[in-house]
């Protein structure tokens, strides 16, 4: 049995690996998520390390992961929200009701209980979180139903998800402008105004991970993640009706909204770290020879994730066209569900419609905040 420190050198060196590639062309649009998962899993099933649990391996689960999703959430201050327009606001709450009305389809649609297993509704959470507010919301919920210790499942839900959403990036740039051109809609009234210096300074990059942290930031982060993750775990025993991880989502977001708290150095650098290597746990679990054998499994997750998000477009473009809305808000609103904030950011960028970043990023955030608590009131009400 493997030694837990070289376990831990080896899922780190990964990351490192991982963060390197994704800067050489052939690797760029794949991402470090899926990457780490990917060689790790290549490592698991050469019997480097272990594809079996481990101290490690449940460690991790235990409070590297809730820890990694609470320092994400410090980033989400809701007073921010006003800034992101009503037209913004409201077409990004359509598509989150599109998306649950789609994945409740799907479901029935693919005969869920039956093709992807007992765990389904677990699986049909994880696709209402991440498709209202990214990744964040996916892995919380498969956390809190362990899907992540079923390998190969999470594994096949995490490829299927990373193809769609990339190929809506594709779709979210396109449509805009073709539409814009065969039906014209009026831009919004922020295209015609400039934006404030500030506003402009802070969306240059505000999902950087490089950030410059001191002994005093780190304290901060350590002590605020350890003792939101003790004070949850304490609550959950005394309420078991309420769950460990929407506990913490509540303490997360309940600090973020003290700007002291919200602007600390270092969040979201420890946080992806944290996500980086619980990913990497998720794919020595992956037995390939398994996943191979349950191929099927792949293309039913992807056909529950494809019918979903044209459900959700449908709602998005189709009521959005009704209103006469401004196809790029479209586009951008229905990016930040899809694929976060992130992704929603770079969208704007690509329509070269700077009056829209920050309203891009402003509504991701409200996913985030949103999505674990949608994608696991959805699984429960399939259980």
């Amino acid at each position: 049995m493997a030694d837990s420190i070289f376990i831990l050198f080896v899922l780190c060196l990964n990351v490192i690996i991982c963060e390197w590639l994704i800067k050489k062309p052939g690797f760029r649009h794949i991402g470090t998520a899926l990457l780490v998962i990917i060689l790790t899993a290549i490592e698991s099933n050469l019997k480097i390390i272990p594809t079996t649990e481990t101290p490690v391996y449940e460690g991790i689960f235990s409070y590297v992961a809730p820890f990694a999703l609470f320092l994400l959430l410090l980033g989400v201050n809701l007073k921010d929200l006003r800034q992101a327009g009503l037209p913004m606001l409201t077409m990004f709450l359509i598509g989150s009701v599109g998306t649950i009305i789609g994945v409740l389809v799907s479901v029935w649609a693919f005969s869920a209980p039956q093709t992807v297993g007992q765990l389904f509704y677990a699986l049909a959470g994880m696709f209402t979180g991440t498709y209202i507010g990214g990744g964040i919301n996916f892995n919380a919920v498969a956390l809190h139903y362990n899907v992540s210790k079923a390998g190969n499942l999470f594994v096949a839900a995490t490829a299927a998800d990373n193809i769609m959403t990339a190929l809506w990036m594709v779709v979210t740039l396109l449509i805009p402008r073709f539409l814009q051109q065969r039906f014209p809609h009026q831009k919004t009234a922020s295209q015609i105004t400039t934006q404030p210096t500030t506003a402009t300074d802070m969306i240059d990059d505000p999902f950087s991970d490089t950030e410059t942290m001191t002994p005093n930031d780190l304290a901060l982060l350590l002590a605020l993640g350890f003792g939101a993750i003790s004070l949850s775990k304490l609550l959950a025993f005394f309420v078991p009706a309420a769950p460990f991880v929407l506990i913490l989502t509540t303490l997360a977001l309940l600090l973020a909204q003290f700007r002291i708290i919200n602007n600390l150095r270092g969040s979201r650098l420890l946080g992806m770290f944290g996500v980086y290597i619980f990913l990497a746990v998720i794919g020595a679990y992956c037995d390939v020879a398994a996943l191979i054998d349950d191929g099927q499994l792949a293309f039913v997750l992807f056909g529950m994730i494809l019918l979903l998000v044209l459900i959700h477009a449908v709602f998005v473009f189709g009521l959005g066209a009704l209103f006469r809305q401004d196809w790029a808000v479209l586009g951008i609103a229905s990016q930040a569900n899809i694929g976060g904030a992130t992704s929603a950011l770079a969208l704007a960028r690509s329509l070269n419609r700077s009056d829209l970043q920050l309203p891009a990023v402003l509504v991701g955030t409200l996913g985030n905040a949103i999505g674990t608590y949608l994608g696991i009131f959805v699984a429960e009400m399939l259980r």
